[in-house]
């Protein structure tokens, strides 16, 4: 009878996986999803910025053009820093960081709520003046778009990821007309790999978010430009030139802006009055051009000065790239939203104009067009800003519908690029993420423990000794507690110093005649310390590089005052953490089926959460090992939204969710054990993983 209905429970099964699309098409269709999705979410974005640009041109008729810009900004940067601090962090800034940090480390999982806040936080910023560009916001928007219907279909991390950089290529390519450019972009620095599986879903999403763009924005490129060419190759040489002063200015670019952004995070004020202040800075450096081009993108100025060949003065174009530097940085830098893609474009242009232009003044027979010059700089500068020259060659190529300059243009983009990264390794998206303690590589991250943070692993409530306990009853408490150091602290219970085993027996082979105590022996002044908001993997370096097993751990608040300690015995245990998390969420949807996990011996991940009636609650982790499944690891408890490393000591309350890695086989012995009670579960179940 049982291998009856076996058999017949197996066959339903073979019926029901029959019915399901085939993975191609369910990608390709998802794909096209977010990119129509992406489309409509740029022209929304596009009208919504123009409607507010139009609002503020009416604000500067009634209350003057200097008071009405100050004042419109000011209050776009108030508006700005509330919906940031309110509703979404990830908000803040150009987003594309963000992006690339989700698919590193939270398998492309991003907040539904971010695309709302970035679309209506960077339509104010940009709208009301902030010089940043619209790409970012649309990337990002798209990104999560793909994430939260990633999401709601349960695919897997693979997928998501997947339908993340789909919706990154979708932004661009809607937002530039570019479908190429956006595919690329999408591939080449927000996965940082190319292969055929992402390639094909990438490009239909791209595609889409372009022919929504054009059926709603129009069939043209964004920049109505000559027909420039290379007149002689005596100007590559020149092309030379203008590729290395490209690498110094997007490097400069690079610096000032995180400059500006690590001087505001200092502030102590609230986000609102820090994106005002650098609204109100943003107006004020607009002033010293009658014009005030720095203002917004920039780029229909400069689209239009390239058509008219870049006939400004050296001394105008020389202002106009430091002030649309100095505006980007205040604008982006004190935590209003919008992109770095068109100031970067800007500011290439103006420097291939200013190159052009004394080449032409030098070797006019030579140098016809300093048009070109503008064009080409566009993306050496972008290139050696972001590390994406395929993506900058491909945009501009089709931003400006002009295929004869690639030569020049490949030449200077990738010397700008390869230049920009010998004199600073990181990319204007990758230092976001690098001071974090977040390091990537093609996309991807290479430090498994750099998602945890020391909070997440130390061992809280640790074992202290005053400055003037006596060395034999230190003696003592290492016995008892079989532990190898202390962090000593003061009367105020102040963290003063460190004290070891080590120094222990140093003293007792130093006889002295006065009575010692641990201020005599410890190690005391400065004393390296973690604190509980940095990622695991720059604690690790320190207690690497210093020889020592165990640091006091600290809150920025109150760096003097100890909250727990962290143990290389703790990093083991994280590291068996993150193990298991990225396991999780690298499984291919293949390996998920049902039929592949009974090949596996029926592993899975379950969630498990603990209710007053528990007969867990108010137990350790400790007291409950002999009752749990032998193969059974407890991955993690979340708590009140913060996730928790699980210790002997952990101790569980009713809400907590506690993950676990078990056999399915002993699921409902797990169930029981911290539950009372086993759930009971469907006869027959499909991709339940």
């Amino acid at each position: 009878m049982n291998q009856r209905f076996w058999l017949k429970s197996n066959r339903i099964r073979q019926f029901l996986d029959s019915l399901e699309p085939p993975d191609s098409l369910v990608l390709v269709t998802s794909a096209l999803v977010i990119g129509v999705g992406t489309g409509l979410g740029a022209v929304i974005f596009i009208r919504l910025l123009s409607q507010i640009h139009h609002i503020s041109l009416l604000a500067q008729e009634q209350l003057g053009s200097v008071a009405g810009l100050f004042l419109f900004m000011a209050l776009a940067g108030l508006v700005v820093g509330f919906m940031v601090d309110r509703w979404a962090s990830e908000a803040k800034g150009h987003g594309v960081p963000e992006v690339m940090e989700a698919l590193a480390l939270r398998g492309g999982r991003i907040r539904p709520r971010v695309a709302a806040v970035k679309v209506l936080a960077s339509s104010v910023t940009i709208g009301a003046g902030g010089s940043a560009g619209r790409e970012g916001p649309i990337v990002q928007v798209g990104s999560a778009l793909g994430s939260t219907l990633g999401q709601l279909l349960h695919f897997s991390a693979e997928r998501v990821r997947t339908l993340v950089a789909c919706g990154a290529a979708a932004g661009i390519a809607a937002t530039f007309n570019a479908p190429i450019a956006g595919s690329i972009f999408a591939l080449e620095v927000i996965l940082g790999k190319f292969t055929v599986r992402y390639f094909g879903a990438v490009v239909m999403s791209s595609v889409a978010a372009s022919i929504v763009g054009r059926i709603f924005l129009g069939d043209k490129p964004a920049f109505a430009v000559p027909a420039y060419a290379l007149h002689s190759l005596w100007e590559l040489p020149i092309y030379v030139v203008l590729g290395v002063l490209a690498a110094l200015v997007a490097v400069l670019f690079i610096r000032s802006l995180y400059a500006l952004e690590g001087l505001f995070d200092n502030w102590s004020w609230p986000l609102p009055f820090k994106t005002s202040v650098g609204m109100l800075l943003t107006a004020a450096v607009s002033l010293f051009l009658p014009g005030r081009e720095v203002l917004g993108p920039g780029l229909e100025f400069i689209g239009e000065t390239i058509a008219e060949d870049f006939s400004l003065s050296l001394q105008l174009m020389a202002t106009l790239l430091v002030l649309k530097l100095v505006a980007t940085c205040f604008t982006l830098g004190s935590g209003n939203s919008g992109g770095v893609f068109a100031p970067g474009l800007f500011m290439g242009a103006v420097l291939g104009g200013m190159v052009g232009g004394v080449a032409q003044t030098i070797w006019p027979a030579v140098v016809v067009n300093p048009g070109a010059y503008a064009i080409v700089g566009m993306a050496a500068v972008f290139s050696g800003a972001a590390r994406a020259p395929i993506t900058a060659v491909l945009i501009v190529f089709e931003m400006s519908n002009d295929y004869k300059l690639i030569l020049p243009l490949m030449l200077a983009t990738v010397l700008s690029t390869l230049l920009a990264e010998h004199l600073f390794s990181e990319s204007i998206y990758t230092l976001k993420l690098k001071l974090k303690g977040i390091t990537l590589q093609r996309g991807r991250d290479l430090d498994i423990m750099q998602n945890l943070l020391v909070r997440d692993a130390m061992t809280r409530d640790p074992y202290m000794v005053p400055h003037d306990m006596p060395i034999e009853q230190l003696a003592k408490m290492l016995q008892q507690t079989h532990s190898h150091s202390f962090p000593v602290v003061d009367d105020e219970l102040n963290l003063v110093g460190m004290v070891s085993l080590h120094d222990l027996e140093r003293a007792a082979g130093q006889p002295d005649g006065r009575p010692l105590r641990v201020k005599d022996i410890a190690t005391m002044g400065s004393v390296i310390k973690a604190y509980d908001d940095e990622p695991l993997s720059s604690a690790i370096q320190r207690l690497a590089i210093r020889g020592i097993n165990k640091m006091p751990v600290v809150t920025r608040d109150e760096p003097h005052k100890v909250i727990g300690t962290i143990r290389r015995n703790d990093i083991v245990k994280a590291y068996n953490i993150a193990l298991a998390r990225r396991a999780q969420g690298d499984l291919d949807e293949e390996t998920l089926r049902p039929n592949r996990l009974e090949q596996d011996e029926g592993l899975e991940f379950v969630e498990i959460e603990i209710t007053s009636q528990s007969p867990a609650v108010n137990r350790t982790l400790a007291s409950l090992g002999p009752e749990l499944p032998y193969d059974c690891v407890i991955i993690s408890v979340k708590r009140e939204g913060h996730l928790l490393i699980p210790h002997g000591d952990t101790v569980l309350y009713p809400g907590d969710v506690v993950k676990a890695f078990v056999r399915r086989v002993d699921e409902g012995k797990l169930e029981e054990c911290l539950l009372g009670r086993v759930k009971k579960k469907p006869e027959i179940s499909s991709h339940s993983f």
